[in-house]
C-alpha cells in the first residue's frame, strides 16, 4: 500500500466511551511532564544542600528542563505530523521513566542538569502529541472543548501540584523521590495508550527541518543564560552580551528559515490571525507570572518561615486546587462569552491574585483564600489561551499548534523562573547588609542557600543574626517579585480588553473557513 492510500484511509474513530479513556491516558502523561516542571520547587533548598549547588547551579536545574523543552517543542510537533502522535507519544514516555531514573539517582549538580535535559526530551516527544490527540479524537465542538479544558486543568493545575507532591514525598523519603514516582506512572501509561490510543497515521511526505530545531533551541537557552549571568554578584557585560547576541542571531536566522522553507516548523502565517497571537502572548504571560511566584513563594515557606516541606506543601495545595478548578468551567464558559473577553478576565484575577497574596504574606487565613484567587485565574489563563490557539489552527496543523501552546507554555515558565529568580537575587544582594561582628564572607552576600550554609558553621548567636539578615534581604526580593508579576499582568490584561473591545464595535463581515470570526 502506498503512502498516500494509506493516508486517503481516515482512521477509526473510538466509541464515546474510548474517548474519554484516552483522554484520561494523555492526561495522565501530561501530568507527569507538567508537575516535572514546579515538583523541585519544595524540594530545592534540600536538594541544593546535599548537592552543594551553587545558586546558578540551583536555577539551571530548576530551568534546563523548561529551556530543553521549549527549544525541541516544535521540531517534535513536526515529527509527530510526519510519524504519528501515538508512535511520538508513546516514545517519548520510555525516555521520560529513563531520565527520571538517571535523575533520581544523580550523585552531582552537574549530572543531575544533565538528566533534567533528558527528561525534557522525553517530555518534547509526549506534550505536543497529547493535544494532538485529543484534537484529532473529539471532533464534535462541544465535546472537543470540554476536552481542551480538562486538558488545560491538568496543565494548569500539575504545574501548581508540583511542589505539593515534592514536599509530601520529602516528608518521608529523599529528594530522589520526586523522579522515581515517574517510573511506574509512566510505564502503566506506556501499557494502556499501546492499546487503547488509536493509530493515526502521518504524513510521510512532512520534511523535519533539524537546524531550525538547533535554532530554536539556542536562542531560548542563550538569552536565559544571558538573563541569569546578569543576575549574578561577578557578572560582566561582555558575556551578558554575547549571549544576548548569540540568543538575537539564533532567533533571527530561525525566523529567515521558516519564511524560506516549504515544510516550515512554525507557520509563521499563523501569527496574521490576532486571536491565535494573543492567545500565545496569554500563555507566556501567565505562565511567567505564575512559574516566578510558585518559585519564590516555595522557596519563602522553607527559607524564611523555616516551614518543612511538607508544610509548604500544604500550604501550595490551594493554588492547585484553585487551578484545577478553573480549567473544565472555562472550556464551558468560554463558548458563551468568547475568547477576547475570557483571556482578559482571566488575567485580571491572576493579577488580583499575585496582588493579595503580597499584602497577605503573613496573614494566614487572607493567604489561603489569595491562593485560591491565583489559582483560578491562572486556570483560566491557561485554557483560554490554549483553546484559542488550538482553534485558531487548522487541523492539518494540529501538531504545529499543540507545539507552540506548549512552547509558550514551557517558555514562560523557563522565563519565569529566569527573570524572577533573577530579579530575587539582584535584589537578595542590593538589601543584604552585614551584621556587626561577623566575618565577611560573600558567599553570604549570593543567595539565602548560601548564608544558611554558612550559618551552620558559626556559633549559635551569630548564625541567627546572619540567618535574620538572609531573610530580611529575601523579603525585600519576595517584595519586587510580586510588584513586578503584578504590574506586567495588569498591562496584559489592558492589551487584552483593548482589542476585545475593538473587535466588538468592528462590523462583523462574512468569514470563510480558516478565518479569524468576530466571535472572539
Amino acid at each position: 500500500m502506498t503512502p498516500e492510500s494509506t493516508l486517503a484511509t481516515p482512521a477509526p474513530q473510538p466509541t464515546r466511551p474510548q474517548r474519554w479513556t484516552v483522554l484520561g491516558i494523555v492526561s495522565t502523561a501530561l501530568l507527569l511532564i507538567v508537575i516535572d516542571m514546579t515538583v523541585l520547587y519544595t524540594a530545592l533548598p534540600r536538594l541544593t544542600h546535599d548537592l552543594q549547588a551553587s545558586g546558578a547551579e540551583k536555577l539551571w536545574i530548576v530551568n534546563a528542563y523548561s529551556l530543553t523543552m521549549a527549544g525541541l517543542l516544535l521540531g517534535a510537533g513536526t515529527l509527530g505530523d510526519r510519524w504519528g502522535h501515538k508512535r511520538l507519544f508513546l516514545g517519548g514516555l520510555v525516555v521520560f521513566a529513563l531520565a527520571s531514573l538517571a535523575a533520581a539517582f544523580a550523585p552531582t549538580a552537574t549530572v543531575l542538569i544533565g538528566a533534567r535535559v533528558a527528561l525534557a526530551v522525553g517530555a518534547a516527544m509526549m506534550m505536543p502529541a497529547t493535544l494532538a490527540i485529543i484534537r484529532h479524537t473529539f471532533e464534535r465542538d462541544d465535546e472537543r472543548s470540554l476536552a481542551i479544558g480538562i486538558w488545560a486543568a491538568v496543565a494548569s493545575g500539575g504545574a501548581a501540584l508540583g511542589p505539593v507532591l515534592g514536599g509530601v514525598l520529602l516528608s518521608s523519603f529523599w529528594w530522589g523521590s520526586v523522579f522515581l514516582i515517574n517510573v511506574p506512572i509512566a510505564a502503566l501509561a506506556l501499557l494502556l495508550g499501546a492499546w487503547l490510543v488509536p493509530s493515526r497515521p502521518g504524513d510521510a511526505t512532512r520534511r523535519w527541518d533539524a537546524i531550525g530545531s538547533l535554532q530554536a533551541l539556542v536562542a531560548p537557552v542563550a538569552l536565559a543564560w544571558a538573563i541569569k549571568h546578569l543576575g549574578t554578584r561577578d557578572a560582566s557585560w561582555t558575556g551578558t552580551l554575547a549571549a544576548a547576541l548569540i540568543a538575537a542571531v539564533a532567533g533571527l536566522m530561525f525566523v529567515r528559515r521558516q519564511r524560506r522553507s516549504v515544510a516550515p516548523l512554525l507557520d509563521l502565517a499563523l501569527f496574521r490571525r490576532p486571536l491565535f497571537v494573543t492567545g500565545v502572548a496569554v500563555a507566556v504571560v501567565a505562565s511567567i507570572a505564575l512559574v516566578g511566584i510558585e518559585l519564590v513563594f516555595a522557596q519563602r515557606l522553607q527559607l524564611v518561615l523555616g516551614m518543612t516541606p511538607l508544610h509548604a506543601a500544604y500550604w501550595m495545595l490551594p493554588l492547585a486546587i484553585g487551578a484545577f478548578a478553573a480549567g473544565p468551567l472555562t472550556g464551558w464558559t468560554i463558548r458563551h462569552v468568547g475568547a477576547l473577553p475570557m483571556m482578559a478576565g482571566a488575567l485580571f484575577v491572576t493579577a488580583a491574585g499575585v496582588a493579595a497574596v503580597w499584602m497577605t504574606l503573613d496573614r494566614h487565613t487572607e493567604l489561603l483564600l489569595s491562593l485560591v484567587v491565583l489559582g483560578l485565574g491562572f486556570g483560566g489563563a491557561m485554557t483560554s489561551a490554549s483553546h484559542t490557539i488550538i482553534e485558531q489552527a487548522p487541523p492539518h496543523r494540529a501538531g504545529m499548534a499543540a507545539s507552540l501552546e506548549e512552547v509558550s507554555y514551557e517558555l514562560g515558565g523557563a522565563l519565569g523562573v529566569a527573570v524572577l529568580g533573577t530579579v530575587v537575587a539582584a535584589l537578595y544582594t542590593r538589601h543584604w547588609q552585614w551584621p556587626t561582628g561577623l566575618p565577611r564572607i560573600d558567599a553570604a552576600r549570593s543567595g539565602m542557600d548560601e548564608a544558611l550554609r554558612m550559618a551552620e558553621r558559626l556559633p549559635p548567636e551569630q548564625a541567627e543574626r546572619l540567618i535574620h539578615a538572609a531573610r530580611q534581604a529575601f523579603d525585600a526580593g519576595v517584595a519586587g517579585v510580586m510588584g513586578l508579576a503584578v504590574a506586567g499582568l495588569l498591562l496584559a490584561f489592558i492589551a487584552v480588553a483593548a482589542l476585545a473591545w475593538q473587535q466588538r464595535r468592528r462590523p462583523c463581515p462574512h468569514t470563510h473557513a480558516g478565518e479569524d470570526s468576530c466571535q472572539a
